[in-house]
């Protein structure tokens, strides 16, 4: 007899539905897979098989045969334990066909029965639901997950011999599951964590982290040992506007695919900081693998990538971000297609400025010439010309360090910084641009008019630095996030003579 379940794969960012196929027939007793599997898959037959056992629910001596389709789609993870236990079932006429139409089934089997929780719920309820059905049976560990999606019922199922029951019976529906809601109450709007009124003499610093957050910019630290650089990155997310609900879904929906939610926190109401060691390999700071799951660059969108000791990072690992800095998404290609994770971060770089720490000061300074350009060389000229600002931290004196906290705190930056976005949201209304940051050709001459003496300013620094086209557009940017923190509509010479400065300094070492 034959049987079919729907369930669903996970490719890249995207969920694929899977039809479970069943067949039990006549024949040598034999229980085999079939369909692109991988040996992680190929399991499901020794789970299944004992948990059948160990629940009193065992397999008749007979040919039992199970394909996932399509067969040109990789099939891998524990996700389909629960979908093959239940196609067998069907086909050895224990559940209805019927109470499976429209249903679709994830989870993966302990061998006591148990269901145990997966990774990609969240992509895989959003899938079910746009393929028409009315129902996704997931395990009870990602039920609240599994709810954050609109308009299809979510049942969290925790034990097998539980759940054939009520399909048996039909009556499924009257096992919990509901379609949720999640309202903006569950989004945290008191950020709490460190905050900037800690950092002590860095005006200039915080005055940059103010620019790059207002427009979304990336950004570099360069200061010795202790300045205060980590200090200031960490405390970029509590500056940064709250989540809309649309974001949360898809920063949620990310962190789902990579398996980091947990029963305890379904949802990621927070922007990401991810602060990746130096000796991160490239594959897991762009995400790879056979089927390529998210790196640390797309974990942090919407949110913060933070590179602390910037030139300790190995040269292929940084030269992978100069394509996600451009285009906002990176792009991973396999023998099965490319796959694309989306990169929209705010990449903040924090640095010495030689080995030591203390170039130029010579009096601490222990490096030779050649030693400060071995290692400044380790940031290629490409990459740096990507960064909107550069900014040097300076060591506070004894006075600036005991004289109180700061005048600024986080909650006051934040203020400032949402009133920014949202004049940028109204000024991009219907022109998919986010953020200042992302403006490019065309719209920079639209929405970047500078006054006469502003563009004699920025002839004269293009002509006279001799900078790249792209180092002109970015400091154009950088000038329209100062304007609008102004609350004025043109760009003036003040702004551009700002931007500007903040790409003298990397001159100044590098």
């Amino acid at each position: 007899m034959f049987s079919s379940v729907c369930s669903a794969a996970i490719l890249g960012m995207e969920a694929v539905p899977v039809q479970v196929e069943a067949d039990v027939s006549d024949g040598l007793p034999m229980f085999s897979m079939v369909g692109y599997v991988n040996s992680q898959v190929k399991e499901t037959q020794d789970r299944v098989r004992t948990a059948f056992h160990n629940k009193k629910m065992g397999l008749p001596a007979k040919r039992i045969t199970v394909n996932l389709a399509p067969g040109d789609v990789r099939k891998e993870g524990t996700g389909y334990d629960l979908p093959v236990a239940l196609a067998i079932l069907t086909a050895l006429g224990r559940i209805p066909k019927r109470h499976l139409e429209g249903v679709m089934v994830v989870g993966e089997l302990g061998l006591d029965g148990k269901i145990k929780g997966v990774w990609g719920v969240l992509p895989i309820v959003h899938k079910a639901r746009g393929a028409g059905c009315h129902t996704c049976i997931v395990p009870k560990d990602n039920e609240a997950e599994g709810q954050l999606i609109e308009g299809i019922r979510v049942v969290g199922v925790d034990d097998l011999q539980r759940v054939v029951d009520l399909l048996a019976k039909g009556c499924l529906a009257q096992e919990g599951g509901r379609q949720s809601r999640l309202s903006f109450e569950h989004l945290e709007t008191d950020l709490g964590g460190p905050d900037l009124s800690d950092i002590r003499g860095q005006e200039g610093a915080v005055r940059a982290t103010l620019i790059a957050a207002a427009g979304m910019h990336d950004l570099l630290y360069i200061g010795s040992p202790g300045s205060g650089k980590s200090m200031l990155a960490q405390r970029i997310p509590g500056i940064l506007p709250p989540l809309t609900r649309e974001e949360c879904l898809e920063i949620t929906e990310i962190y789902s695919i990579a398996g980091l939610l947990t029963k305890e926190q379904p949802v990621i109401s927070r922007r990401p900081f991810r602060s990746p060691h130096h000796t991160i390999s490239p594959q897991a700071l762009a995400g790879g693998g056979r089927t390529p799951r998210p790196g640390e660059i797309t974990l942090a969108h919407r949110g913060v990538l933070f590179m602390d000791e910037f030139p300790e990072f190995s040269r292929r690992s940084l030269e992978i971000l100069r394509q996600p800095l451009e285009e906002r998404y990176i792009h991973i290609s396999r023998v099965q297609g490319i796959y694309t994770f989306p990169a929209d971060c705010m990449l903040v770089a924090a640095m010495n400025p030689c080995a030591c720490g203390y170039y130029p000061d010579l009096d601490r300074c222990r490096c030779t010439p050649a030693q400060v350009r071995r290692y400044l060389s380790k940031i290629s000229g490409p990459l740096l010309d990507r960064l909107d600002l550069c900014v040097e931290t300076r060591e506070p004196t004894y006075e600036q360090i005991t004289g109180g906290s700061s005048p600024v705190s986080s909650a006051q930056i934040r203020e400032r910084v949402m009133e920014v976005q949202k004049i940028q949201q109204e000024r991009y209304a219907g022109k998919g641009i986010r953020s200042n940051s992302q403006l490019d050709g065309k719209d920079l001459e639209e929405y970047c008019p500078m006054t006469r003496e502003a563009r004699r300013w920025m002839e004269r620094i293009y002509t006279g630095q001799r900078l790249s086209p792209r180092s002109y557009h970015r400091i154009l940017k950088v000038s329209r996030t100062i304007a609008d923190l102004e609350g004025e509509e043109l760009i003036t010479d003040v702004h551009i003579r700002e931007a500007f400065g903040y790409r003298i300094v990397e001159q100044k070492y590098l």
